[in-house]
């Protein structure tokens, strides 16, 4: 294919992320046949050579798109390699046959649906944090929950790093003196939010897997396995992180219309009222 943006070919390849693109480009690390390449340069997949750091980016000519779902056990990082030797979750796809790469993340103490794909496309608008493909997360925390910090989590709370997140639907699943289990349902991708949520309020995650994505559930698959996502399963998430995309516009254009009304307003009241005459001279 011809005139494609560098960036998008290595998204799509699963090198890594649009902007992680970018930033690796800006830093002269990606050349097109032998020469460094500039953000936004363009190139003919058929014909010419990208390699990163020195490596060539093999381009499949023509390329079936593959996506799957695995159960990832506890244990292993969410990446395609680790300089450190540490198993990674492309160890449980060692047979596979097709080149893939994971859609988000979960941390190594977490376990549960991971989902992998070779198509750039529908990874970005599943990760995309507007769109807001919900996630259910089975979580278990110490000591016992209160009512007061459930709540909190519903409501939103505020991060170490001063963001504050969007409320969180929580059905308590158990409660014991010493621990609670919770179904935990988000919209949003922060780098370990559950966890980081949970010590916001003064609770320990002991346990947390990803049951769901969407409508697609993580079902009776055994932790270490995968396999391939129906044809509804792609349908639907692709159609969760759509309506989602919609939704996102729609508030922002709402946003806006709300902004430009308050500035129309205010500037209406800055303006000085006009001035009439009569007989007697002047009058407001």
């Amino acid at each position: 294919m011809r005139d494609v943006r560098i960036q998008k070919v290595l998204s799509e390849q699963g090198v890594c992320s649009r902007r992680a693109a970018e930033q690796i480009i800006r830093e002269g690390r990606v050349k097109l046949n032998g020469r460094p390449v500039s953000v936004g340069d363009k190139m003919d997949t058929m014909k010419d050579l990208l390699s990163v750091d020195g490596q060539r980016i093999y381009i499949p000519k023509t390329q079936e798109h593959v996506y799957i779902m695995l159960n990832k056990p506890r244990g292993f990082i969410t990446t395609t390699s680790d300089e450190l030797g540490r198993k990674t979750v492309m160890d449980l796809l060692s047979d596979l046959d097709v080149r893939v790469f994971p859609i988000g993340r979960l941390d190594k103490d977490s376990e549960g649906m991971l989902l992998f794909t070779n198509d750039g496309s529908f990874a970005n608008l599943l990760t995309h944090p507007s769109h807001g493909v919900s996630k259910l997360y089975r979580v278990t925390v110490r000591p016992h929950a209160t009512e007061e910090q459930i709540l909190e989590l519903t409501k939103g709370v505020k991060l170490d790093d001063g963001s504050v997140t969007q409320p969180a639907v929580i059905q308590v699943v158990s409660d014991e003196p010493e621990r609670t289990v919770m179904e935990m349902t988000i919209r949003e991708g922060k780098n370990r939010q559950i966890r980081r949520m949970c010590e916001a309020v003064g609770l320990d995650v002991i346990r947390l897997r990803r049951n769901a994505m969407g409508a697609v559930k993580l079902g009776m698959l055994q932790p270490g396995q995968y396999r391939e996502l129906t044809k509804s399963e792609i349908n639907a998430l692709r159609a969760a992180a759509i309506k989602g995309k919609a939704k996102a516009q729609t508030v922002s254009q709402q946003k806006a219309a709300e902004e430009r009304k308050a500035t129309k307003a205010a500037n209406q009241r800055r303006k000085p009222a006009k001035q009439t005459k009569n007989k007697g001279g002047f009058r407001r």
